[in-house]
């Protein structure tokens, strides 16, 4: 069996469709069962990652699990995990840590994931992808209101990455012997900026859509309505500072999947539905 946390996310509800097309035994824990939506065959059960105590139903007789980082009580999670006797975890990261300072918010909430992982005594795997194509769905109540999409940094370009392919490299390591205690960093195939994005846009979508970069004043006060202030500020740091670079290009996704990873062009293309 197994378990995948935050199964109707972006990268989580991959990993079940991946895993649940091969012969693996799948148990997807959500917050609200009623609400899910996940492939026949998928044992879906309640659980909260906010809640530790929440995991140790679903954890019963799990032999690898799947887990997203950056929850609060990530010692109490994995303690959890290891008491249910899990043999391996995936564990959803982010490659801000390598080269991001230790004391910005986001970078530091990474590494405190990492360390509880590591320190629970239970074999790991570490994934640390760059930000998603799946980001772009951030435009939407623009997109829904004109073809104006307005986005702050417009000369940081990123490899930004399919959840799929994450989640394709996910299901290896969780049901293929020879990546415990291994750290893959992953990135998409080409840096974008949020410009060049758009453009990609509106090719697909065959919407006369247009960018124009915000101020970081704007940025700020529009990040204000759903972002808590550190995360703010550490946002800032990577791309106003450069204290980070996601725009580096590796070649992981195709070394351990055997298939190049997918371009935002074909992502867009797949999920054109979505922005219609």
């Amino acid at each position: 069996m197994i378990v995948v946390t935050g199964a109707t996310g972006n990268v989580g509800g991959e990993v079940v469709a991946a895993l649940s097309a091969s012969v693996e035994q799948v148990r997807a824990v959500v917050r609200d069962p009623r609400r899910a939506s996940l492939p026949a065959g998928v044992e879906v059960v309640q659980g909260d990652l906010e809640l530790p105590e929440s995991l140790t139903a679903p954890l019963a007789g799990a032999r690898a699990v799947f887990l997203l980082g950056g929850w609060g009580d990530m010692k109490g999670l994995t303690r959890r995990i290891a008491d249910a006797g899990v043999q391996h975890v995936v564990l959803l990261s982010s490659r801000c840590v390598i080269g991001g300072k230790a004391d910005n918010p986001i970078t530091h909430m990474w590494l405190d994931s990492e360390a509880a992982v590591r320190d629970s005594g239970v074999e790991w795997t570490i994934l640390r992808p760059s930000s998603f194509h799946a980001n772009a769905l951030r435009w939407l109540p623009q997109l829904r209101e004109g073809d104006l999409v307005q986005a702050p940094w417009p000369q940081v370009a990123v490899a930004s990455i399919d959840p799929a392919d994450i989640a394709a490299v996910a299901a290896i390591a969780l049901t293929e012997a020879g990546h415990e205690q291994t750290e893959l960093v992953l990135s998409g195939p080409e840096p974008l900026t949020p410009g060049q994005q758009v453009a990609i846009l509106a090719d697909v979508l065959e919407r006369p859509l247009r960018y124009e970069p915000l101020s970081d004043e704007a940025a700020r006060a529009r990040m204000a309505t759903d972002t808590p202030p550190p995360f703010i500020e550490a946002f800032f740091r990577f791309y106003t500072d450069g204290e980070f670079d996601d725009s580096i290009v590796l070649d992981t996704i195709e070394r351990i999947t055997g298939r190049p990873p997918c371009t935002f062009t074909g992502w867009a293309q797949a999920h054109a539905e979505a922005f219609r």
